[in-house]
């Protein structure tokens, strides 16, 4: 290979030898970064899917921060109990289904989502009765075992009546199914759960908050580092660049990876093959903060 990589995790590693063309696509490519509190998280999911089945099964909502890592890692566990095709039975086996919430809280949308995921042939006219009958008898023939709903905070979306109506299509589901229910979104998911006091009972909280600029950041940024097919240590974690690496990012999980690629991305091109403050100050970058204003001429 003709490179030191012992900066890099062995995968990395061997697109040293590739063109910059695959490097890139490779640095672009979605990837997992198993940090503590979110393998706390799925551990948490772990034990709910292996949970007895009763009447009342406990429920989780994760919250936090939009862009911090809510639906990666919801869709990582998803990824780690996909459906089985199971061609020697009736029904293919889906142990756990994702589906996001409508815009507003409607249950006949709710379960147009639900159909869909199932790839069930449906009439999306029907009533609400009718698809809720056929979208239960479809989940309890391919055998489900969690429901995972992202986006819950969009109940908020709808009146008081809506609101109340959709948490009760939840809870139903619940009781009826005696599956553990885990919903993702927003701090505001745990006000719209908190509207019926006998569903927010079954819900255990899992936060992932921003993070602050300390060891964990630290360790982070030496993670990404590790996977990151760059010739040359960046060494992330000197206290002046990750100062200016958190800052940019504000802490969130999803631009501290947009932020990186893109860096890394430049230091390929540029065949400069290390992430430093000149590559930084080279990007178009917005921090989130400022994106949220309104434009000005």
């Amino acid at each position: 290979m003709g490179d030191d990589a012992s900066h890099l995790l062995q995968k990395a590693a061997e697109y040293l030898a590739r063109t910059d063309q695959e490097r890139i696509a490779y640095i672009r490519s979605p990837r997992w970064i198993g940090y503590p509190r979110a393998q706390k998280v799925l551990k948490q999911l772990e034990t709910l899917l292996s949970y007895p089945a009763s009447h009342r099964m406990p429920n989780l909502l994760i919250v936090g921060d939009t862009n911090n890592g809510k639906t990666m890692l919801v869709k990582r566990f998803c990824g780690q109990h996909k459906p089985n095709d199971n061609p020697s039975g009736e029904a293919a086996v889906v142990p756990v289904l994702f589906v996001q919430a409508p815009p507003v809280p409607d249950e006949g949308r709710f379960y147009n989502a639900i159909l869909e995921r199932l790839f069930a042939t449906y009439k999306p006219g029907d009533r609400a009765d009718r698809k809720q009958f056929q979208a239960i008898k479809l989940l309890r023939e391919v055998g489900l075992k969690m429901l995972i709903i992202d986006e819950i905070h969009h109940i908020l979306a709808g009146s008081m009546a809506k609101q109340k109506a959709f948490l009760n299509v939840i809870k139903y589901l619940g009781n009826e199914l005696e599956v553990p229910i885990v919903g993702v979104g927003t701090r505001d998911a745990f006000r719209a759960i908190q509207t019926d006091p006998q569903l927010s009972n079954r819900f255990d909280h899992a936060l992932l908050p921003r993070w602050g600029n300390d060891d964990d950041f630290l360790r982070l940024l030496a993670t990404f580092e590790r996977v990151l097919p760059l010739r040359y240590p960046s060494v992330l974690i000197e206290g002046s660049l990750a100062d200016k690496i958190y800052s940019m990012s504000e802490g969130y999980l999803g631009e501290i990876s947009r932020l990186l690629v893109n860096a890394a991305v430049t230091a390929v091109e540029r065949g400069q093959e290390r992430i430093d403050k000149r590559i930084l100050d080279s990007i178009d970058w917005v921090p989130p903060s400022e994106r949220r204003k309104e434009p000005r001429e």
